[in-house]
């Protein structure tokens, strides 16, 4: 086991020496070869949301993920792009809740999101410093942010 472990590593540092020499113009690489070695196949996140929410819910977020396009990648972070530009505003004006709208619109294209399944994520995006931090990167206080824009939205539209 911990010679099959060494041999992944190896091949590891091997794909990252070729892409450092990759990048520096010294080789030519494909997409593929950069990424030989690395095992993309498993989400170190999923065992965790398999015991919150169930194999059920987990699948179907999988089969949703599957079916991204870039157009979908896109508009999701423009959703989060033209949120963060509204961010300094109260989460209940009307556009801070026109956006939050889109977004409970753009989730339920991808899934199935009661009102208060949408506030709870809005929770979950500050509770959990993982989602805090990703969501941060478009902008400083976003997550928080959305959390009360979607409470809001969710109360709201009871």
């Amino acid at each position: 086991m911990l010679v099959e472990k060494r041999e992944r590593l190896d091949k590891m540092i091997n794909t990252v020496r070729r892409t450092i020499q990759h990048v520096k113009g010294e080789i030519e690489m494909t997409n593929k070869e950069k990424f030989s070695g690395f095992d993309f196949s498993q989400n170190p996140y999923e065992e965790e949301a398999r015991q919150r929410w169930g194999d059920e819910k987990v699948d179907q977020a999988n089969k949703v993920a599957k079916g991204f396009t870039k157009i979908d990648q896109e508009q999701f972070n423009q959703i989060y792009r033209d949120l963060a530009a509204i961010r300094h505003l109260e989460p209940n004006s009307t556009e801070a809740q026109v956006k939050i709208k889109e977004w409970f619109d753009y989730l339920n294209k991808f899934g199935e999101y009661s009102l208060e399944a949408f506030k709870n994520l809005g929770q979950m995006y500050v509770d959990d410093e993982r989602f805090t931090n990703n969501i941060d990167k478009f902008g400083e206080g976003l997550a928080m942010f959305m959390r009360d824009a979607m409470t809001i939205y969710a109360d709201t539209n009871k």
